[in-house]
């Protein structure tokens, strides 16, 4: 499976593909509903809460309107972090380099400095109530798929894309990072905002303003499960990805 497979791209456009121009545009872009700085704060603060972070996004807010620092620090601090990475993204190519640096940005608060914006050294497993769901691809194999993984970004950027197709594309990076898991923590936050940002590349800045990330944690308990297609890497099922695939744009339905 590669990320610019367009296997399931039929479905997912008889799915979601009639009404997704509308969904896009009924959709407002417009400073009414939040400017960019607001729209990535919020993106941040969301994709932090999904990974356990205790800190709403009206806490945050206030935390800088009023410039005052409060506990938990460690979790503010990890929210900022965030908040620089999609900054550093909005502002930069999509491409393996920034991504690596993205991650050094974001992950100061629970990654050691020396596993910081590199590829993992050793096994790792996601976890869950009943224990192992999910082993991810060993160590020595993981640079030759994030070196693939981005040759496919690259042909795709290269590409002029219907909005279909881009939902589509960015749907299936955020997931094939997320199996990856190339990092030895942070590959949640990273996925997100991979997705985001393969968005903005094709159809512009603005499209950093999708309230994405919001309803991933509004649906949390759905997005893991959307996300699971196997035990591990190679027993990947990914005939069962559509229920993920269509969730980004569903993220659109109620923004």
């Amino acid at each position: 499976m590669t990320i610019a497979d367009r296997h399931y791209f039929d479905k997912f456009n008889f799915l979601i593909g009639g009404e997704l121009r509308e969904l896009v545009d009924r959709f407002d872009f417009t400073g009414q509903n939040g400017d960019l700085n607001y729209q990535t704060q919020a993106s941040a603060v969301y994709s932090s809460n999904i990974e356990g972070n205790s800190i709403d996004l009206n806490s945050f807010m206030n935390s800088r309107i009023a410039n005052v620092k409060f506990e938990p620090q460690k979790e503010l601090r990890e929210i900022e972090d965030l908040v620089s990475a999609y900054e550093f993204a909005q502002k930069e190519p999509l491409t393996e380099v920034n991504l690596l640096k993205a991650h050094y940005l974001f992950s100061e608060q629970f990654v050691i400095k020396e596993l910081r914006g590199i590829y993992r050294n050793e096994k790792v497993g996601v976890f869950g109530q009943s224990g192992l769901v999910y082993l991810a691809v060993e160590p020595e194999y993981v640079a030759a798929e994030m070196k693939g993984f981005f040759e496919e970004i690259s042909k795709l950027l290269s590409t002029k894309l219907s909005l279909e197709e881009t939902f589509y594309f960015a749907s299936l990076i955020h997931l094939r990072f997320a199996h990856i898991h190339p990092f030895s923590d942070g590959n949640g936050r990273a996925a997100r905002l991979l997705e985001k940002w393969f968005l903005a590349e094709q159809l512009g800045l603005e499209f950093w303003k999708i309230p994405a990330e919001k309803y991933y944690k509004e649906h949390q308990a759905e997005y893991y499960a959307n996300i699971k297609l196997g035990v591990n890497f190679y027993e990947l099922n990914y005939d069962k990805s559509l229920p993920f695939l269509t969730m980004l744009p569903n993220s659109l339905r109620n923004a």
